[in-house]
């Protein structure tokens, strides 16, 4: 059973795509439940983004909406579409189609012919659809003689050079209420796109426009306040950005003075420390001094006491000497000679003396030497500071760092896709290079050139995350692959031939393999690397475990499922045999 569609319900801006703003064709419905032209979203959505955001609401996508046309729109706007180029249409609601007859303006019958019935379930699937209708006392007379026309392009390209009616001027006549043109005094009811000027049906009709893409004013004014209102929620989406950044950078000024000001205690503190202890220092050297002197002055003295007595000793004896020499009792003096002829008991202070190092300078030479060491050192200090404050990597920890480990996978390795050379332990979390080829199956996943294994686990989603430890090797590879690329022979490494990883040469030469290489400056050399995916937004980083910093982040698109990569290298003689080893992740604290 069939219902007649009142044509008052009909109104083309319910069948327009808010893109292009024509008539649906090949129409498609989004997750949020906007419809429009197939080609014109998929138009839209192919700028480059990797996330997909509706037109109408900006509902984001992460991962672009696999869309269908919706046969049941398509169907009610090919009824629509049919029922404006029948004849019948030139009469909906009122309006004079351009070739009908001026006693055909009488009312019409509530129901349509045949032609323009359609199915009681599409037109209750339009009632669904279209939550507003058009209001059927509206005026459309500006309009209705171009609905006609333009309801029958199927491309969405720039409309057709306008071909007025027939009957053009009448109606131009009739548009008293409209701004005059100057030259013609007619209504300026058409704008003239290709010299981007509005104009009268006279003006259309004169060489002056003719031939040009011209379309109704009041048409192109709506368009244009369309384009307008997307043009605004853009604007308000690029303010609100920046306002956002501009939050976060007061933000961010806010904890870097803070942390000056944190900065700036800490080292008059240190300094603060370190002039007490130079002070304690100088007490302490001089006070070893001042015992020095001591001692020695303690020697000198008693040295000095023991030669005096002496001295005083010897005096008396040569005095005694003396007056015996002069002495005429000669039985006295034989008595006495013989005491006195003996030679004294004397010590031999030939080899007396008195030294110390203080004479020498040694401790002023000592500490010259140790303040020059530690005055070379201080110059360094702003040079160091000013180097650490210009990477933020060596300032402080990265604290996606821990968020990522949140993210941590369960990874082996698959033997099955190891170079011969290659030995997987048993565990399947360690892999070293051998110097001799291994007796094993040549699978078709095997690398049969390259040193290196997969992992058994794929992603195809998601967000993963696993550490490595590298040690003290000399070279390394480790990223992640496209499951499909090739394992025979010589292989191109670089994302476009679906290979992601970082790698070491030569103990210090760090890059991401692109077409050239980034190389990378390391100032910490890691010894646990962190690999962290997220296959949804296409990225790929590294991160120094040890150091809790970012080594390099990589952005691109997946397709397929991805494996994770590593490769040992060559061991080089021995030189680079240690083997890379999977680690569990643990927490930074």
């Amino acid at each position: 059973m069939a219902v007649s569609l009142p044509a008052a319900f009909l109104s083309e801006d319910q069948f327009s795509c808010s893109i292009c703003l024509e008539v649906f064709t090949k129409p498609v419905t989004t997750p949020c439940g906007h419809s429009f032209c197939q080609s014109c979203i998929s138009s839209y959505w192919d700028g480059g983004r990797h996330t997909y955001q509706c037109p109408l609401c900006k509902e984001s996508f992460h991962k672009r909406p696999e869309l269908h046309v919706n046969l049941t729109l398509k169907e009610i706007t090919e009824q629509f579409k049919q029922m404006a180029s029948s004849p019948i249409a030139g009469r909906v609601g009122g309006i004079e189609h351009p070739n009908s007859h001026p006693h055909h303006n009488q009312p019409l019958s509530p129901t349509l012919p045949r032609q323009g019935e359609m199915p009681e379930n599409i037109f209750a699937e339009m009632m669904t659809r279209f939550q507003q209708l058009a209001d059927p006392g509206s005026n459309h007379q500006s309009r209705g003689r171009d609905d006609t026309h333009f309801a029958k392009m199927e491309h969405h390209g720039p409309p057709p050079p306008y071909s007025p009616p027939c009957s053009v001027r009448s109606s131009s006549d009739s548009s008293s209420d409209l701004p005059k043109c100057p030259i013609h005094l007619r209504g300026l009811e058409f704008f003239c796109r290709t010299d981007n000027i509005c104009v009268c049906s006279t003006c259309v009709e004169t060489t002056d426009h003719l031939g040009h893409n011209v379309t109704p004013a009041k048409r192109e004014w709506h368009i244009k306040k369309a384009q307008l209102g997307i043009a605004e929620v853009e604007l308000k989406d690029l303010i609100h950005e920046r306002e956002r950044k501009v939050k976060e950078i007061h933000n961010s000024l806010q904890e870097i003075q803070a942390a000056a000001e944190r900065e700036t205690n800490g080292v008059v503190c240190a300094f603060s420390k370190l002039i007490s202890s130079v002070e304690r220092c100088q007490s302490e050297v001089v006070e070893v001094i001042e015992v020095s002197l001591q001692a020695v002055e303690l020697r000198a003295y008693s040295m000095l006491r023991e030669l005096e007595e002496e001295i005083d000793e010897l005096k008396k004896r040569s005095t005694t000497l003396s007056q015996m020499a002069l002495s005429e009792d000669y039985i006295f003096f034989l008595k006495t000679f013989p005491a006195l002829s003996a030679p004294p008991q004397a010590k031999n202070r030939s080899r007396v003396s008195v030294s110390s190092q203080l004479t020498s300078g040694v401790i002023l030479r000592s500490v010259n030497q140790m303040i020059e060491h530690f005055h070379k050192e201080l110059r360094k200090l702003p040079e160091v500071c000013q180097q650490s404050s210009s990477n933020p990597s060596l300032s402080r920890p990265n604290p996606k760092v821990r968020r990522v480990q949140e993210y941590a996978a369960d990874i082996t390795l698959d033997p099955n896709t190891a170079h011969p050379r290659l030995t997987i332990s048993a565990d399947g979390k360690q892999v070293h290079c051998g110097d001799h080829h291994q007796l094993v199956p040549d699978n078709p996943e095997r690398f049969d050139r390259v040193v290196c294994v997969l992992a058994h686990q794929g992603f195809s989603l998601g967000r993963h995350y696993w550490e490595v430890e590298v040690g003290g090797k000399t070279d390394w590879d480790l990223g992640v692959a496209s499951r499909s690329i090739s394992r025979k022979g010589k292989i191109t490494v670089s994302p476009a031939h679906g290979y992601w990883f970082l790698s070491l040469r030569d103990r210090t030469e760090y890059a991401f393999r692109t077409e050239p290489s980034t190389n990378l400056t390391l100032n910490i050399r890691p010894s646990r690397i962190g690999i962290y995916v997220d296959y949804d937004k296409g990225l790929v980083s590294f991160y120094n475990v040890d150091a809790k910093v970012l080594i390099f982040t990589f952005t691109d698109s997946f397709s397929g499922t991805i494996h994770p990569f590593f490769s040992p290298c060559t061991n080089k003689s021995g030189q680079n045999e240690a083997p890379l080893i999977i680690c569990p992740v643990a927490m930074a604290e």
